[in-house]
């Protein structure tokens, strides 16, 4: 009897300090959670200073606005999304971040030059099937600015292409080698894809140099057309020619009955 008394106690010290543990963990949570408010709260304030302090330079300097940028995403902050729900001090109205830090202007900024990306990719869409290498996109837009705006880089586009998102997929940036390109078209089959399909469908398979020569195409607006229609299985890759060659599912299958009928017939 006095051995089972002796094995409940043990086990009710042990719960209490269980609980015990656990509840000092949750205040060890709560209390880094709270140094962690305080420290970004802190870094905001900093970063706030250092914007209204050096709004100039940002406005007019682009690889100083490209900083400060780096320095919004540093700390996981968006500087062109809505604040209004993620900070509830409510002291911006809801504006984005540039808006409340630098004024309207540099805010304007991003989403006049997403309306010039819109523009200059449904102008070029004829002729680059939708992909446009963001350098390119970049030197038409420097071109068609107005005297005296403030000068435009590649990390601007980026950016300007980022508040497109709520379009959806028709607007997004991808990577053909190490080059970037905007892509301003849906996912749905384009005219670049069916112009594959139709070749492939009469020469049996296609090539990225066959491309190239015959539709007078860019390696990467031919690499990109390929590769997607590859990831939908539209098409099947042969890897062991000297060049990859991107076959026809439909005329593989047609092929393979063919030979199979002849070579019955012959056996026959």
């Amino acid at each position: 009897m006095s051995r089972k008394g002796v094995g409940l106690a043990a086990f009710d010290r042990s719960r209490l300090t269980s609980a015990h543990f656990a509840s000092h963990g949750t205040s060890l949570r709560n209390t880094n959670a709270q140094a962690l408010e305080t420290q970004l709260a802190v870094f905001r304030s900093l970063l706030q200073q250092f914007a209204q302090t050096h709004a100039k330079d940002i406005r007019s300097n682009p690889s100083f606005r490209a900083q400060f940028a780096r320095m919004c995403a540093a700390i996981g902050v968006d500087p062109l999304a809505s604040s209004s729900s993620s900070s509830g001090s409510g002291s911006g109205g809801g504006g984005s971040i540039w808006a409340q830090l630098l004024g309207r202007s540099v805010n304007d900024f991003y989403f006049e030059l997403a309306v010039r990306v819109v523009e200059v990719c449904g102008a070029t869409r004829g002729e680059n099937g939708g992909l446009i290498g963001v350098r390119e996109l970049r030197d038409r837009l420097m071109k068609g600015r107005m005297e005296g705006a403030p000068e435009i880089t590649e990390d601007d586009v980026l950016r300007a292409v980022a508040t497109l998102k709520p379009l959806g997929s028709s607007y997004s940036v991808i990577k053909v080698g190490n080059k970037p390109y905007i892509r301003s078209v849906p996912k749905e089959l384009n005219t670049d894809q069916s112009s594959v399909l139709e070749a492939a469908q009469v020469l049996g398979y296609v090539s990225v140099s066959m491309l190239m020569i015959n539709l007078r195409w860019a390696r990467a607006r031919a690499q990109t057309a390929v590769e997607d229609l590859l990831g939908e299985g539209m098409l099947w890759v042969d890897k062991q020619a000297s060049e990859w060659e991107y076959w026809s599912p439909g005329f593989i299958i047609i092929d393979s009955s063919d030979e199979a009928g002849t070579g019955t017939g012959a056996g026959g």
